[in-house]
């Protein structure tokens, strides 16, 4: 259902043309970067994790990685990732599809600024042979998310 949803999300967005499937897995950073033919950063890798108010995404540039002190700065917590199995029930999407839109009611979103490195940038789109073109303000828009700069290194700076 994941990709039906992702689908109708983005024909109601006026997006449906950024959808692109592939005949080969892109269910990780560099899988997704190589049948794109693009650098792994502008890849919007999507990261579900549990908080205290709930499940979150955290779309971050497709090489950062997050840092546990800046979370915790931010939402006052430690990281607690999703399990892999518990991933479609919490979030709506399965492991390798993990994207931003078209989540199940109470989904927080959050950009991570590392992204601001790239535009566009190609979120997953719900299933591990797929992803979404969008510019940096289309996904803004498109998931309403907060910025945030929660991840290590000065790739994510604002």
């Amino acid at each position: 259902m994941s990709v039906e949803a992702v689908h109708e999300f983005l024909k109601e967005k006026g997006l449906e043309s950024a959808y692109r499937e592939f005949s080969s897995s892109s269910a990780t950073v560099a899988l997704a970067a190589a049948v794109l033919g693009c650098e792994e950063g502008r890849i919007a890798k999507t990261l579900s994790l549990t908080t205290k108010s709930g499940p979150i995404v955290i779309v971050v540039m497709g090489t950062a990685r997050l840092d546990n002190r800046k979370f915790k700065e931010h939402f006052g917590e430690k990281a607690v990732f999703i399990k892999p199995d518990e991933l479609e029930d919490a979030i709506g999407h399965p492991m390798g599809g993990c994207c931003p839109f078209a989540l199940k009611p109470g989904v927080r979103v959050y950009l991570d600024a590392s992204l601001r490195a790239f535009d566009p940038v190609y979120p997953a789109a719900g299933a591990p042979n797929n992803a979404a073109e969008l510019t940096l303000a289309q996904l803004e828009e498109v998931t309403g998310g907060e910025w945030i700069d929660v991840c290590k290194g000065n790739e994510c700076s604002e």
